[in-house]
């Protein structure tokens, strides 16, 4: 039994970054999930932030038009991110009317919400699942897309700092995460609002993507050839920002912006959830931050392996985040492509299938 995992397709960005519009790259996706007996799409599959949700479900339609022959006949299951939350808003809807609690492995039947019953509409052929937030794929194996470690995330980045206002705002400044519905407190209006952006005029568009990618935006200036601009932003304004939020008691942030301060405060604030929701596995595998590992050589450094033992995994995502690729593209870990196979026994292998194609 092999189980593929991919995460972060992004399949409707307004900028185009989502690299499965690209025949050769679905080509290539088809033939990595084509011998795998199910498959999981870890969380932001559709972008549902950019543009209104028909565009998006036109180009998914395209995009999973060329995968339908490799995930025929196979199960399916499909886990919400913070991009996709909308999802899974209206099962959310139903448990809470039923009065059910969210526990770290919900499933349901897509009929329970209108936009995933049509993304089984266009996989005919496959068992279409959900799931929220996480998916137990082996005994020892957990999947979930990860966003819920922005809330822990010592990185200033404009999700992790707005989720955090909030917090303190509606739920005190000693809000404890012991559950989804901890989580789901805080980050769900804020998806909500995203979502509802995109849907109206252009201009509602134009600002969830700027809002999407301010981060992005910071950063490339943070580390841009100009020295001036980049000192102002990465040695000025951003500590400067940085110290005001941990002033306030917002924090605490940190200024460090290199790639390592990234991987780190990314694979810290993934294990503080591991830990919260009291997830018990040795293996953990999550998307959300765009960065694939443990790669080759990294299986030991810092922040892999959680304080309580255990293993942290990265899928990496099908989106071309030129800002972090730096000037070795194809062998940064931020390359588009990245897919984790879990079989019956031993760690999950996570590979690229796009290294070698330019992009």
């Amino acid at each position: 039994m092999t189980t593929a995992i991919v995460s972060d397709l992004h399949i409707g960005t307004r900028l185009e970054a989502d690299v499965t519009r690209r025949p050769e790259v679905r080509e290539r996706l088809a033939q990595a999930l084509a011998p795998a007996d199910d498959v999981i799409l870890l969380g932001d599959t559709i972008e549902l932030r950019e543009l209104p949700v028909e565009t998006v479900l036109r180009l998914a339609r395209e995009v999973l038009a060329d995968l339908s022959g490799a995930l025929a006949g196979k199960r399916v299951t499909v886990v919400s991110g913070n991009h996709d939350h909308r999802l899974v808003e209206g099962a959310l809807d139903r448990l809470r009317v039923e009065g059910g609690e969210l526990g770290a492995e919900w499933s349901g039947t897509p009929e329970a919400s209108p936009l995933a019953l049509e993304l089984a509409r266009l996989l005919p052929d496959s068992e279409l699942v959900l799931a929220y937030p996480g998916v137990r794929v082996r005994p020892d194996v957990y999947a979930t897309h990860g966003h819920y470690l922005d809330l822990h995330m010592t990185t200033p980045r404009l999700e992790c700092v707005v989720g955090r206002l909030l917090a303190r705002r509606t739920h005190g400044a000693d809000h404890v995460y012991e559950s989804p519905a901890d989580y789901e407190r805080v980050v769900a209006p804020l998806y909500a609002l995203s979502y509802n952006l995109a849907q109206g005029r252009d201009d509602g568009g134009m600002a969830a993507t700027r809002f999407s990618n301010l981060s992005r935006t910071v950063w490339a200036r943070a580390h841009s050839n100009g020295r001036i601009g980049s000192f102002l932003v990465g040695q000025v304004a951003i500590p400067a920002g940085v110290a005001a939020l941990n002033a306030a008691g917002v924090g605490p942030f940190s200024s460090e912006l290199s790639g390592e301060g990234l991987r780190l405060a990314g694979l810290t604030a993934a294990a503080q959830v591991v830990q919260s929701l009291g997830i018990e596995a040795d293996h953990v595998i999550f998307g959300h931050t765009h960065r694939q590992g443990p790669l080759a050589g990294e299986e030991h450094e810092a922040g892999w392996r959680a304080p309580d033992g255990t293993r942290l995994w990265n899928t990496g995502s099908w989106f071309l985040e030129s800002v972090l690729l730096g000037g070795r593209r194809q062998e940064s870990a931020y390359w588009p492509g990245g897919v984790i196979y879990v079989r019956d026994s031993g760690p999950p292998e996570p590979v690229n299938v796009l290294r070698d194609l330019e992009l």
